[in-house]
């Protein structure tokens, strides 16, 4: 693939947090995957005569107690084929304040923790292309973990993207556990649902958290997972991205991009974890679509 991205016009957050190897490790691939992705969505914006590129914004957060917090980069590009679609990666640290820290795996007794991650949601023009949502991270308090997955969201379903998106999420679980597709595609089952609508927000992927004990093997599975998404993602974009829709098709997409954000704002973790934590708005935002209805 021909990278059409300047990679070294990406600001790197520049932190004095201190980091041990194994988090210096995870922070540097998640930046690599971001650098990546971020290259293969211009070249389609390329691929369609657009000229779009990614806006960069670095930010800084200032921890309780006053000492430095870490910070980010928060990446976001409009362009013709990807109506709006963000990348962040992050790492933070500190002390979570208050009742929060009673629900972080490890923090009960003791509130310290460090993060690194990438996140990603695009929200596309055409609605015979799925929203997808990719995460990735790391995370530390009294114990070490690895969390994330991937799901995809078409306003208009195509069973042969599903599969094949599916497909991609299985062949990245099995070398690591023959359950792992079916408890990981099962949990984002459960966990990407809308209670209060009673449906799921979209067709599924997988979906794993507090993946801890043997770094180097948690780590090769979330690696895997990455690649699969920047390996089948790109191909479903490009399969649909040309395709002539309706006003009533924009509409379903509307409508749907409704539901997905009823879903960040009410129901998910990490929106919620990334305001606990006094992370940077915008970037903890950009998940919500750029326009959205509710009939």
């Amino acid at each position: 693939m021909e990278s059409h991205l300047d990679l070294g016009a990406i600001p790197r957050h520049n932190s004095g947090m201190q980091l041990d190897p194994e988090q210096t490790t995870a922070r540097l691939w998640f930046e690599q995957l971001r650098d990546q992705i971020c290259a293969e969505f211009v070249a389609i914006e390329r691929e369609a005569g657009s000229d779009a590129d990614f806006d960069y914004t670095a930010w800084d957060r200032t921890d309780p107690s006053g000492g430095d917090g870490g910070g980010g980069v928060r990446g976001v590009m409009k362009g013709r084929v990807f109506e709006k679609v963000g990348v962040n990666v992050s790492t933070v640290g500190g002390a979570f304040e208050g009742e929060f820290a009673k629900s972080i795996h490890g923090a009960a007794e003791d509130p310290s923790f460090f993060a690194t991650g990438i996140s990603l949601v695009a929200h596309m023009a055409n609605p015979h292309v799925p929203a997808v949502h990719m995460n990735c991270r790391f995370l530390v308090t009294t114990k070490r973990w690895f969390g994330g997955g991937a799901d995809l969201n078409p306003p208009l379903p195509y069973p042969e993207d599903t599969a094949e998106f599916h497909a991609a999420m299985k062949a990245a679980c099995d070398p690591h556990g023959a359950d792992y597709y079916e408890r990981y595609s099962k949990w984002a089952e459960d966990y990407f649902y809308i209670p209060h609508r009673k449906v799921h927000r979209g067709v599924g992927g997988i979906f794993c958290d507090h993946l801890e004990g043997n770094f180097a093997a948690n780590f090769a599975f979330i690696q895997d997972l990455g690649r699969a998404f920047l390996d089948v993602y790109p191909k479903i974009v490009r399969r649909r991205m040309n395709l002539p829709f309706t006003p009533a098709d924009a509409a379903q997409m509307l409508e749907w991009r409704g539901r997905y954000a009823e879903f960040n704002l009410v129901y998910d973790r990490g929106t919620l974890f990334g305001l606990k934590t006094g992370g940077n708005i915008d970037a903890i935002l950009m998940s919500l679509p750029p326009l959205a209805t509710w009939s």
